[in-house]
């Protein structure tokens, strides 16, 4: 017996096996923003598979729990939003911030369960069977019940150093998380394979042909500079969620936002979501218009995140206004964007009827937004054609694609003071990393308390401010045309069909053996 199959004999007992485990899953957050050892999530994903391989009876509960954990872990600021700065009383933000993982390891329990109908040889069972459910079932956690997709295993290879990150712009981050799960499950092939070389040697060849794909792809520019180039401003004003909606804050937001726009002369100034804590039409009279002036005294184009009522009154949408051609004698005829993907529970109520009581326990003065509806035109800002998309929308490669393949360049404007000084802000960028490795462009954000960063079109971080603190980060960008192949496809859905279809051969195939 050698040193491995005695220390797995060692963690098939109980004891041992339930807290590594759950080891395994707590440590999920280290391949992720802001530590970036994506190196880890292969060899977290590869031990998760082993061990339901030692207690085949407890797959599917193991799945779950590594799930249960590891998302708990990754989101826990979920607690921050809800009661340091909601102020929901711990008897229901302790149990709410669970809520969230609890109903998400039903996923990856989901690919475990269905793996067991799979009448495959191990090698094409853990080899190829278990990458294509896990990725479908990805996949579905991004799109059922308006989805969520952080925590995916693509995102852990979003990262300067991961070879992986190139197949972002060939088939989106579902192919990077089909990578990154496949090159898991073949480290178990090749590690623990009963000593059968010829299946460890294939394995072996797997991970290094996919690894050097990725590679050549990460080093293939598929998108290409336009000739233009701009100076952008990104606004951090650092505006603390308790007392942003507060009136008496008020004119001292304002004042800080306005220093930062008349402190910048860049081509292109961009402030965060919702940066003026009023609904525009409520607005003191000419306060947009001095901001306007402001901006083209100093030769530049302006937008600004803020709250609108829509066009007949009643509701109210999440927006950014692009002022670069406001005019106060058609005050109302701006250019905005407004947010279409909107936030569970924060953004709009899902079952109302049994949801209100906790909101009015929560200091949460908007949470019912409209829909601003798909593929909105950029804007003109400056000599770039500009897609903005806001806060949680940038978790959603595929709905970015229409906006983008009009754009030069990509804009997030975010708030994420909701979650404090948690690794939240540092996720939330990295998926605008995968956007721009995706869409093949620079993706700038401006965010209230950070992450603010200029992201060129290789996924890299090419500026970032210091988080919580009032900023203005300054940097030139590029202006990008072209398409990468994940656009020429049309976002995500070709690639899943493709691994539906694989996986029901191999279902099939495993029938017929049988």
């Amino acid at each position: 017996m050698n040193p491995i199959q005695k220390l797995e004999q060692l963690w098939q007992k109980p004891l041992c096996y339930w807290p590594l485990l759950l080891v395994i899953a707590a440590t999920t957050p280290l391949t992720f923003a802001p530590y970036y050892h994506f190196w880890l999530m292969p060899l977290l994903f590869g031990a998760l598979i082993r061990l339901t391989e030692l207690r085949p009876q407890h797959a599917v509960k193991s799945a779950y729990l590594f799930g249960l954990i590891g998302y708990a872990a990754q989101f826990y600021w979920i607690h921050t939003a809800l009661h340091t700065v909601s102020g929901l009383p711990n008897l229901y933000a302790v149990p709410l911030t669970f809520l969230l993982p609890a109903f998400l390891a039903l996923y990856p329990a989901a690919a475990f369960w269905l793996l067991k109908k799979f009448n495959l040889p191990r090698a094409w069972r853990i080899g190829a069977a278990l990458p294509l459910l896990w990725t479908l079932a990805e996949f579905a956690r991004e799109r059922l019940l308006t989805g969520f997709a952080w925590g995916a295993l693509g995102y852990s290879q979003i990262t300067d150093h991961s070879p992986l990150a190139g197949f972002a712009p060939l088939g989106g981050i579902h192919l990077v998380t089909l990578a990154t799960a496949c090159i898991g499950a073949w480290l178990v092939l090749l590690v623990d394979n009963s000593g059968r070389l010829k299946q460890r040697a294939v394995a072996l060849g797997g991970i290094v042909l996919l690894a050097a794909a990725g590679f050549a792809a990460k080093h293939t520019d598929f998108t290409r500079p336009d000739g233009s180039t701009a100076t952008v401003a990104l606004a951090q004003g650092n505006i603390p969620q308790t007392l942003k909606w507060t009136p008496e804050h008020f004119a001292p937001t304002v004042e800080r936002y306005y220093a930062q726009v008349a402190g910048s002369r860049a081509d292109i100034v961009i402030l965060p979501e919702t940066a003026i804590p009023l609904m525009r039409q409520d607005l003191p009279q000419g306060l947009l218009a001095q901001f306007a002036w402001q901006a083209k005294e100093n030769g530049s184009a302006l937008a600004i995140g803020i709250s609108q009522y829509t066009s007949d009154g009643r509701d109210y949408e999440n927006a950014v206004i692009n002022l670069s051609h406001y005019s106060e004698e058609a005050p109302d005829h701006i250019p905005y964007y407004a947010k279409n993907h909107l936030v569970p529970f924060g953004e709009y109520k899902p079952l109302p009827w049994l949801t209100e009581p906790l909101y009015q326990m929560m200091n949460m003065p908007l949470a019912d937004f409209k829909r601003g509806g798909v593929a909105q035109a950029p804007f003109q800002m400056a000599n770039q054609k500009v897609a903005f998309n806001i806060c949680y929308e940038d978790g959603f490669g595929d709905e970015l694609i229409a906006s983008a393949k009009q754009a030069t360049l990509l804009a997030n404007a975010s708030n994420m003071a909701w979650y404090g000084k948690s690794n939240a802000m540092f996720q939330h960028l990295q998926q605008s990393q995968a956007r721009a490795l995706e869409l093949g462009r620079y993706m700038v954000r401006a965010t209230n308390t950070g992450a603010t960063a200029i992201v060129d079109p290789k996924g890299r971080i090419a500026a970032l401010a210091a988080p919580d603190t009032a900023a203005v980060l300054e940097g030139r960008i590029e202006g990008y045309t072209g398409e990468t192949p994940y656009m020429k496809l049309g976002g995500s859905w070709p690639l899943v069909i493709l691994l539906g279809v694989l996986a029901a051969g191999l279902f099939v195939w495993g029938r017929y053996r049988r």
